[in-house]
C-alpha cells in the first residue's frame, strides 16, 4: 500500500513539475495538487479547456504557447476541450484594447476558423482533443438564463479588469456588448464543467469570471493557468501579425527556420520554455551546458530543426538547416555554389601540410604555389596575379563545420589558412561570387 501511495505521490509531483513549467500563474496550486491525485486515483482523466478567438486565419508561434501545454496534459492522459470560439469572436475580447474592438461578421469568423484545426493538430493529439465551437451552446441560451448567470457578476467586478478600468477613468467609451464577452466565456466553463482552463496572462480576468460562475452555481471551480505572452522576433512586443513580428505556423521551412535563429540569445531560453517539447531534464541540461560555454547559435539550431520538423517533417527541416547554413552562416547563396569532388590525392594537396595551432584550430602552412595551383585548377581564377592579389586582400575564405556544428571561416593568407585536420568537405569562396564546394570521393581510385 505504502509503494502505490509513493508512485502516485511521484506521479503527481512529475505532472505538477511538467504543468508550471513556463507558467505566469496557477490558481490554485493546492487545488490542481486535488485534482491530479483524485484523477490518478480512480484513473479518470480531467478536462482541460482553452479557448482560441478565430479573428485572423493565421495562428502564430504565440498561440502554440498554449497548444504545447495542452498537449503536455495529453502526454499525461488528460482530455483538451479545444473552443473555437466563433460565437465570441463576433463580439471581440476587448482585453488590451484601449477603445471598443469592432465585431466581425459571421462569415468572417467562418472563414478564419477553416484552417484552425488543421494547424492545431500538428501539437495536439487528435484522440485526446475534443474540437468544440461554442455558437453550439451559446447561440441557444435562453435570455432568462443569460440573466440569471449575469446576475452573479456586478459592474463594479467588471470594472476591475485593467482596460475597462483605464478607459472608465479616461472617461472613454465602454460598450455594454463588451462586459457580455467575460460573461459568455464564463458560460463556456460553466458548461463545460472543465476541470481547467488555460490562457494567456492578459486573459486572467476572463478565466476569474469562469471559475467564479462555477462557484455560484454550486460546482467544482476549474483551476486557472495562466501562460505568458511571447514575445515576436523584435523581442519587445507580443508576437502578432499585424506588428510584423511573428512566425507562423505555416510559414515555409526555411522561412521557419531562418526566423528562429534570428532571436535574441536571451529570448531563446523563453522560447524553448514555451515552444519546445523537450523534458524540463533535457531543459536543465541544455541550459547548463549553455553557461558552460556552449555556443548559442548551436542550441538555436536544435530548437529550430525541432519547431520546423514538428510542423514539416524531419526530411524539410533538415533542408532548412543545410539552407540556413549555406546561406547565412558560409554566407553563400546554397543556388550559386558549385560542388567539385577531387580525388583524395588532389584533395590532400590543399588540407595537408606542416600542422600549427591558431586559436585551437589546426592550421596548415603551405607553399604559395599549392595554394595558386589550386585556384588555377578549378578555373577559380583566370591567372597567377589574379590569385596573389585576391589572397592579399582578404578575398579567398574557406568555410567548415566544427566538431560542436558551429560553421568557421577561415582567410586564406599568402601562405597560410585554418582548417581541421581530417574533413572531407570545405566551402571555398573566391572573390564575392565565384563558391565551391569541395569534396573528398569517398573511393581513392576515383578521378577527379
Amino acid at each position: 500500500m505504502d509503494n502505490i501511495k509513493h508512485g502516485i505521490e511521484s506521479a503527481i509531483k512529475e505532472q505538477m513539475d511538467a504543468i508550471r513549467r513556463g507558467s505566469v500563474e496557477i490558481i490554485k496550486e493546492d487545488e490542481l495538487y486535488k485534482k491530479l491525485s483524485y484523477s490518478l486515483n480512480n484513473n479518470i482523466p480531467l478536462k482541460i479547456k482553452a479557448g482560441f478567438d478565430p479573428t485572423s486565419p493565421v495562428i502564430h508561434l504565440g498561440h502554440a504557447v498554449l497548444l504545447n501545454k495542452l498537449r503536455v496534459f495529453q502526454e499525461y492522459g488528460h482530455i483538451v476541450f479545444f473552443i473555437i470560439g466563433d460565437f465570441t469572436a463576433m463580439i471581440g475580447d476587448p482585453t488590451g484594447k484601449s477603445e471598443t474592438r469592432k465585431s466581425l461578421s459571421k462569415e468572417n469568423v467562418l472563414k478564419n476558423s477553416i484552417d484552425y484545426k488543421r494547424q492545431a493538430f500538428k501539437i495536439l493529439k487528435p484522440e485526446k482533443t475534443a474540437i468544440l465551437f461554442n455558437s453550439w451552446w451559446l447561440s441557444n441560451i435562453k435570455l432568462d438564463e443569460f440573466i440569471m448567470v449575469s446576475s452573479n457578476y456586478t459592474v463594479r467586478r467588471m470594472l476591475e479588469k485593467d482596460d475597462f478600468e483605464k478607459r472608465y477613468k479616461d472617461n472613454r467609451p465602454i460598450a455594454i456588448h463588451e462586459f457580455i464577452y467575460p460573461l459568455l466565456q464564463g458560460f463556456d466553463s460553466l458548461f463545460l464543467k472543465s476541470d481547467i482552463e488555460i490562457g494567456g496572462n492578459d486573459q486572467k480576468f476572463n478565466l476569474i469570471v469562469g471559475r467564479e460562475l462555477m462557484k455560484s452555481f454550486g460546482l467544482t471551480p476549474q483551476v486557472i493557468m495562466t501562460m505568458p505572452l511571447l514575445e515576436g522576433l523584435d523581442g519587445k512586443n507580443k508576437m502578432s501579425k499585424s506588428l510584423g513580428n511573428h512566425i507562423g505556423m505555416s510559414d515555409e521551412p526555411n522561412e521557419m527556420f531562418g526566423k528562429i535563429m534570428s532571436i535574441s540569445d536571451e529570448m531563446m531560453i523563453k522560447y524553448y520554455e514555451l515552444l519546445s517539447l523537450v523534458s524540463n531534464k533535457v531543459l536543465a541540461e541544455l541550459k547548463r551546458d549553455i553557461n558552460e560555454g556552449l555556443n548559442p547559435i548551436t542550441a538555436k539550431k536544435m530548437l529550430a530543426l525541432e519547431i520546423v520538423e514538428r510542423y514539416w517533417g524531419k526530411s524539410s527541416a533538415d533542408k532548412a538547416q543545410k539552407y540556413f547554413v549555406d546561406k547565412y552562416q558560409k554566407k553563400v547563396n546554397p543556388e550559386d555554389i558549385n560542388t567539385i569532388e577531387l580525388n583524395s590525392k588532389d584533395y590532400e594537396k590543399f588540407i595537408t601540410g606542416s600542422k600549427w595551432l591558431l586559436n585551437d584550430i589546426p592550421s596548415l602552412l603551405v607553399p604559395t604555389e599549392v595554394i595558386i595551383s589550386f585556384l588555377n585548377s578549378i578555373n577559380a581564377v583566370s591567372s597567377n596575379s589574379e590569385a596573389k592579389r585576391l589572397i592579399k586582400q582578404g578575398a579567398v575564405k574557406i568555410y567548415f563545420e566544427t566538431k560542436d556544428k558551429d560553421i568557421r571561416e577561415s582567410k586564406v593568407d599568402i601562405n597560410t589558412y585554418a582548417i581541421p585536420k581530417n574533413i572531407n568537405e570545405f566551402v571555398l569562396k573566391v572573390g564575392k561570387k565565384k563558391i565551391y564546394k569541395i569534396i573528398k570521393k569517398k573511393l581513392d581510385n576515383d578521378v577527379a
